[in-house]
C-alpha cells in the first residue's frame, strides 16, 4: 500500500483555491474547501490544462482552458457522469496536508505489427 506524502502546510492553500504538486510521478491538484482538503488528478483529460488553477466553488473545479467541470471530492466530470478522473485520499496530520497517490501504471507497449508473410505462414500452418 502506498504511504501518504506531505505536500503542503494547512495555511499554504487558501480556502477556495487549489495547488498542484508532484507525487509518485503524477501531478495532483489539492483543493481547500472550507478547511477540508481534497485531491484529484491535476490534468484535465480534454487538453491537459492544470485543474489546480481553475475556479473552484461548491465542490466543483472548472478547467481554466475550456470550462470542463470536475467534482473535487471524487473526480466525477459534471457534464458526463460516465467519465471520471482519479481522486486521492487526503488527510491533515498536525499542520501537514498529505495525500496518498498510487503511481500510475506505465502504458503497455504496443503489439508488434503482423507482417503479411507472418500471417500467411500462420494461415498455412493452421490449414487455411
Amino acid at each position: 500500500m502506498t504511504d501518504f506524502t506531505t505536500v503542503a502546510k494547512v495555511g499554504d492553500i487558501a480556502p477556495g483555491q487549489g495547488q498542484a504538486f508532484p507525487v509518485n510521478g503524477r501531478m495532483v491538484a489539492v483543493f481547500n474547501e472550507d478547511g477540508k482538503f481534497f485531491a484529484i488528478d491535476d490534468f484535465c483529460p480534454h487538453m491537459g490544462a492544470s485543474l489546480a488553477g481553475g475556479y473552484m466553488a461548491d465542490g466543483i473545479v472548472t478547467c481554466p482552458w475550456h470550462a470542463w467541470r470536475f467534482c473535487i471530492h471524487d473526480g466525477q466530470w459534471c457534464d458526463n457522469p460516465r467519465i471520471k478522473i482519479d481522486s486521492f485520499e487526503c488527510r491533515v496530520v498536525g499542520d501537514d496536508v498529505q495525500v496518498r497517490v498510487t503511481p500510475k501504471a506505465p502504458p503497455l507497449p504496443p503489439s508488434p505489427p503482423i507482417s503479411p508473410s507472418t500471417s500467411a505462414a500462420t494461415s498455412q500452418a493452421s490449414g487455411g
